[in-house]
């Protein structure tokens, strides 16, 4: 039985897929500056010309880059809400699996970045106020409507999303999950109360 072929389009959507995939590695592994054209490329396993002809400037890749992180982390914090009921300990340690790792490492080199890139914060704060919107979604299903009701939720949302964001550069020089688990509980005493 022979192998169906693929389309052109089916295999320059996959060239692409790996110049994103490899573009998110390498700013993991080296940082924003460490992330060149040339990096990308190896790691693609690709020719120059053809990451040239998906992306004619690194600032093209990252924009590219900026997109494809705060997609993967949609879906990680959509696929993570789907799971079903949880006490409200799960849905903190849930949230915090899925604002950690790889995609959220690669998101924060990006914002970085952007302080001094006015390119790339453009194009990032489209990205980061949908990955806002759907941790709002994802709060909600965790944690039902007396927390989404509740006059304070836009400041509860954008308060534990400063808090992972902080917790992952802290993570850098101290590695403390019980500290972590400290500090998530702390918030969600104030914020959501008692356990339930």
């Amino acid at each position: 039985m022979s192998a169906t072929r693929r389309t052109q389009r089916q295999r320059r959507e996959e060239t692409r897929q790996r110049l994103l995939d490899a573009t998110i590695d390498c700013l993991v592994e080296y940082g924003f500056a460490g992330t060149t054209n040339q990096r990308v490329q190896e790691r693609a396993g690709i020719s120059r010309g053809a990451l040239l002809h998906h992306f004619a400037s690194k600032a093209d890749l990252l924009t590219a880059a900026t997109h494809h992180v705060a997609e993967l982390r949609l879906a990680r914090l959509h696929e993570e809400a789907d799971t079903g009921t949880r006490t409200r300990e799960q849905g903190l340690a849930l949230l915090r699996s899925a604002m950690s790792g790889p995609h959220f490492l690669a998101g924060l080199e990006l914002w970085l970045a952007a302080r001094t890139d006015p390119h790339l914060k453009a194009a990032l704060l489209p990205a980061e106020r949908e990955v806002g919107a759907a941790q709002r979604e994802v709060l909600a299903k965790l944690f039902g409507p007396e927390v989404t009701a509740r006059e304070d939720f836009a400041l509860l949302c954008e308060s534990l999303l400063v808090l992972h964001r902080g917790l992952a550069l802290t993570s850098v020089l101290r590695d403390d999950p019980d500290f972590e688990d400290r500090l998530l509980g702390l918030w969600a005493d104030r914020f959501l109360g008692t356990a339930t």
